[in-house]
C-alpha cells in the first residue's frame, strides 16, 4: 500500500476514465494527488473521494497560463511535485479527407499541446526535489495503440498520439542529459471501458454489435478495464521503474503483436 508513499502526483483529465482511476490507485498507494480537469463537478468529486490526499484544480491543458497556475497550486498545497500524468485527451474518428482543419487543430491542441505544456512546466517543478536521496521524478504520458499503429479513420487521433510517443522520448533524453533524475514514459492502451469508448458504443445504431466488434479486434478477447492502465501508471510513477525511461508501456491485449 506504500508504492508511491510521500510522492505528489498531478493528473490531468482526472475527473473520469483513466485519469480518475489512476488518481484512486495512486492515492491508495500513498501519494498525494492533484486532480485537474475542465469538468469541475467531476474533478471535485474525485478529489473529495480522496479526502486529505486529494486536491482539485480546474484546468484547460491547452492554456499555458493554466499550467503555470496548476503547478503552483500543487506546490502551494503539498510543497513539491514528483509525478505528472498527462491523461487529458480527446478522440475523433475521421479520415484525412473528412477531417476539417478545426477538428484537426482541436485534437492536436488537447492531445499534443497539452502534453507538451505539461512536460515543460512539470519538469520545472519536479526537478526542484528529484535529485534528493531516495527521490526521483516521473512523467507518464498517455498515448494509445493509435500512436503505434494506424487506422484509416483516425487521422487526427493517430497524428496526435504519435506525437505524444516521440515527444516522450525527447523529454526522457533531455532529462537524462541534464541529470534531473526525471523519467518520462508513454502508455499505449487499446480500447478501455472509459466514458470516451462507452459513448462511441452507446451512440452506435447497434451498441451490442459494436462492442462485440471491438472485443474481437483484441486477441485476448475483450476490451480493457481502467484498472489495467491505472496499475501500470502506479508502476511508472513508483521507484520500481527507476531504470525505465523513454519507453512505451503497451497495454493492448495483444493488438500490436499481430
Amino acid at each position: 500500500m506504500d508504492r508511491v508513499k510521500g510522492k505528489v502526483a498531478l493528473i490531468t483529465g482526472g475527473a473520469s476514465g483513466l485519469g480518475r482511476q489512476a488518481a484512486r490507485r495512486l492515492a491508495e498507494e500513498g501519494a498525494l494527488v492533484v486532480v485537474t480537469d475542465l469538468n469541475e463537478v467531476g474533478g471535485a468529486a474525485v478529489a473529495e473521494e480522496l479526502g486529505d490526499s486529494g486536491l482539485f484544480v480546474a484546468h484547460d491543458v491547452t492554456k499555458e497560463t493554466d499550467w503555470v497556475r496548476v503547478v503552483q497550486a500543487s506546490l502551494d498545497q503539498f510543497g513539491r511535485l514528483d509525478v505528472l500524468v498527462n491523461s487529458a485527451g480527446v478522440g475523433n474518428m475521421n479520415t484525412v479527407e473528412d477531417c476539417s482543419l478545426e477538428e484537426w487543430k482541436h485534437v492536436m491542441s488537447v492531445n499534443g499541446d497539452g502534453v507538451f505544456l505539461g512536460c515543460k512546466h512539470g519538469i520545472g517543478a519536479i526537478k526542484r526535489t528529484s535529485t534528493e536521496p531516495g527521490a526521483g521524478g516521473s512523467i507518464v504520458n498517455i498515448s494509445s495503440v493509435a500512436g503505434l499503429i494506424g487506422g484509416h479513420n483516425l487521422a487526427s487521433y493517430n497524428a496526435s498520439k504519435g506525437a505524444v510517443r516521440l515527444l516522450t522520448k525527447s523529454v526522457a533524453l533531455h532529462c537524462a542529459r541534464q541529470g534531473y533524475n526525471i523519467r518520462c514514459n508513454s502508455v499505449h492502451p487499446t480500447f478501455i471501458d472509459t466514458p470516451m469508448v462507452r459513448s462511441m458504443i452507446d451512440n452506435a445504431d447497434d451498441p451490442a454489435r459494436v462492442e462485440q466488434k471491438l472485443a474481437r479486434q483484441v486477441p485476448i478477447g475483450h476490451i480493457g478495464e481502467p484498472d489495467d492502465i491505472a496499475w501500470g501508471i502506479v508502476y511508472l510513477a513508483s521507484n520500481e521503474s527507476k531504470f525505465m525511461t523513454g519507453a512505451e508501456f503497451v497495454v493492448d491485449g495483444g493488438i500490436t503483436a499481430m
